[in-house]
């Protein structure tokens, strides 16, 4: 669920109002190297042929258009061809060709891969996102006055991400357009109203609100005033700037290429910039199951060119070894390319073998971890599961092996996703510390 407008301001507020709120099960133990993380949700399932795991030999039946593929900066990892700027890169990150769950339900996979737990327990188990939002977050004393979990530009959709967190962990989605002229998030910026017109509203309500003036003794409206106060501060002050784009030199923002996913990049790096602890670019269109080659023409350039620009931007400034990158999506596409009439060339939900890329946050660049078999069909090496990359994303935050989430019913939940039976042939991606 997303925090509308409303939710925002008063949460801007309650900062301030509440600080120092630990939760029940305590603050983790912080001492891993990632401080913030940034997740590219490829939502809809990538083809993992198409992009991290290519199989250029296989004829049209599986490679489809791409008979070629792409050497990388690191000798022996190939991707697909349309990739030019990652290939530049593969030294800063790494990829994850053994993902598996089985699952070719969205919902169900999607849940699978945010939470890391599957269905079916009784319980609405927290994105990761929300998690970090709670031990990276609030129980570190955040006060920022943009919430520590954001999404661009909206939420995810298919499950509550806060889960049994509630609402003080729910995603702030920002709405609006990064690659707009001005990018309005919810709540902060509008189109069309100006800083000045934002202030004469401020001026005028202040001269009609009576009932305050009359009441300025009252300990309620008192809090209301801080809340608004803050509110103001994030709309007119300088932490609403960090959506502002424009304050970024162009020739950055052509690195990103100047696209909603490409700008969405660049924010996500002012975000975490800003303090931020996770922010998820909600990342639509890979749901090809109807011309997925004509698709993929215009989405892997278009995806090369943000994702590039923000591994190489978050080293320049610094921020690579303390942000995460997480990239993929609820599970793959099937290998094998259908061509009858209705499809056209398209490419259907596949759990069995998918790929993830990951980069930051103290994880090793220019490795590979997981290998599938010659179609992309099945993981032949080192299977990982879900539990198994939120596992490794936790830990590299530093969140206590140990620790618990506090639960509304005072139940003892894992912080860490425990391995199901089905999963146990994984484990944490020791490969890449």
């Amino acid at each position: 669920m997303n925090i509308s407008r409303r939710q925002m301001l008063q949460g801007a507020g309650s900062l301030m109002l509440a600080p120092g709120i630990v939760s029940a099960a305590g603050s983790a133990a912080m001492n891993g190297k990632a401080k913030a993380v940034i997740q590219i949700w490829m939502w809809g399932g990538p083809s993992q042929l198409d992009t991290f795991d290519p199989k250029p030999t296989t004829g049209k039946d599986y490679a489809g258009i791409f008979d070629t593929d792409l050497e990388t900066n690191v000798p022996g990892i190939r991707i697909n061809p349309l990739l030019k700027q990652l290939s530049k890169c593969a030294d800063k990150y790494s990829l994850l060709r053994g993902m598996t769950h089985g699952n070719g339900s969205h919902e169900t996979a999607a849940y699978m891969m945010q939470t890391g737990h599957m269905e079916g327990d009784g319980e609405s188990h927290p994105a990761y996102g929300a998690v970090t939002a709670l031990k990276r977050g609030w129980d570190e004393g955040y006060n920022g006055l943009i919430p520590p979990y954001v999404s661009l530009t909206s939420p995810l959709g298919r499950f509550s991400e806060a889960g049994f967190l509630g609402s003080r962990c729910k995603v702030y989605a920002t709405g609006g357009n990064p690659n707009a002229p001005t990018f309005a998030a919810d709540g902060i910026a509008s189109e069309g109203i100006t800083r000045e017109r934002q202030i004469g509203r401020r001026e005028l309500l202040a001269g009609l609100d009576g009932f305050r003036a009359a009441t300025t003794n009252n300990a309620l409206t008192a809090k209301f005033a801080t809340a608004e106060s803050r509110a103001y501060e994030l709309i007119l002050g300088d932490a609403g700037k960090v959506f502002d784009l424009n304050l970024e030199q162009k020739e950055l923002r052509d690195r990103y290429g100047r696209t909603t996913f490409g700008q969405s990049c660049l924010a996500a790096r002012r975000l975490v910039e800003s303090g931020v602890v996770f922010v998820t670019i909600n990342y639509g269109g890979w749901d090809t199951h109807k011309a997925h080659f004509p698709a993929m023409n215009t989405k892997l350039p278009e995806f090369d060119a943000g994702l590039a620009g923000l591994i190489t931007d978050l080293a320049e400034h610094g921020l690579l070894d303390s942000t995460l990158i997480v990239c993929g999506g609820e599970f793959g596409r099937t290998p094998k390319v259908d061509y009858g009439p209705t499809w056209n060339g398209g490419r259907h939900h596949y759990g069995k073998a998918f790929s993830y890329l990951v980069a930051g946050g103290g994880f090793k660049g220019g490795q590979v971890v997981g290998k599938t078999d010659a179609k992309g069909e099945i993981v032949v090496e080192r299977p990982i599961f879900p539990s198994d990359l939120i596992g490794s994303v936790y830990r590299q935050l530093g969140f206590a092996e140990d620790s618990f989430l506090p639960h509304p019913q005072n139940k003892k939940i894992p912080t860490y996703p425990p391995a199901v039976e089905a999963w146990k042939k994984g484990g944490l991606l020791n490969e890449l510390v």
